[in-house]
């Protein structure tokens, strides 16, 4: 008896061996493409933040008009390149008819940044356009304490995992990166899980950047070269920056600091 249950035991580890090793040799992990990301800003919950008792005489009409002419949310699109351990993160022009509100000129619900990451060095640069000025900043990827959850969801076809982190002291992230696109990259300047990040959320800051499509192909050295214009600075330093620029703008100048530093 005892030699039938081991003979059993024994097959069916086999049977695990082989079928373990069957998965890894048909498993197909996309390590150059492109991801198509598609960004939502809810600008009503974006407005509601920035009216308070100070400002509601005039805010509060402004945003019932602008209900009346404009969806709740704007939607952008972006491009994510990525191969060679290298990533650049692009927005895509968008042509939809301007808004004549100068809420849909508010920062967050624009695409502001180009950003290049090359994974191998740890070392980024972003274009940045700051209202009238465009920023070149060069610096070593943002590094972000991620906690992963036991959460898993389908993007784009890839089943992901998620991941909690807060950045800039305040700011609540949410990610669902895939290990089936082993870069430790990510849209925008965000990146460091153990695979793609094809879906984010900035949930109190009402943005979420989810990917739509993911090509599978090889991609040119050419194609992920790192920008080159504006005025070099750093992180730091485009801090300090604004600090001076915008001081004494009380708290809606705070809610321009922080998507500007994004």
């Amino acid at each position: 008896m005892k030699k039938h249950l081991l003979l059993l035991l024994l097959l069916l580890l086999t049977c695990l061996i082989s079928g373990s090793a069957l998965f890894a040799q048909n498993a197909h992990f996309t390590t150059s493409g492109t991801i198509e990301f598609e960004k939502r800003v809810n600008m009503y919950g974006v407005i509601k933040a920035v009216i308070n008792k100070d400002n509601e005489s005039w805010y509060a009409p402004a945003f019932e008009q602008y209900k009346k002419s404009n969806p709740q949310f704007k939607v952008l699109k972006s491009t994510l390149t990525f191969g060679s351990n290298k990533t650049l993160y692009a927005p895509v022009a968008d042509n939809a008819p301007a808004s004549n509100s100068w809420f849909s000129d508010m920062p967050l619900a624009q695409q502001i940044n180009t950003t290049y990451t090359d994974l191998n060095t740890n070392l980024s640069a972003t274009n940045k356009k700051v209202f009238e000025e465009t920023f070149l900043v060069k610096d070593t990827a943002r590094k972000i304490n991620w906690k992963i959850t036991e959460e898993t969801r389908e993007i784009a076809g890839y089943m992901c995992r998620r991941a909690n982190a807060i950045v800039m002291d305040s700011i609540y992230v949410v990610a669902f990166y895939s290990d089936e696109i082993p870069l430790s990259g990510g849209p925008e300047s965000f990146s460091g899980l153990p695979g793609m990040i094809l879906g984010l959320a900035l949930p109190h800051e009402n943005v979420t950047w989810f990917a739509t499509k993911v090509t599978d192909a090889p991609v040119a050295e050419t194609s992920l070269r790192a920008p080159v214009k504006g005025k070099v600075t750093t992180s730091a330093a485009l801090k300090t920056t604004l600090t001076k620029a915008m001081e004494g703008w009380g708290e809606y100048g705070k809610r321009f600091f922080k998507i500007y530093l994004l």
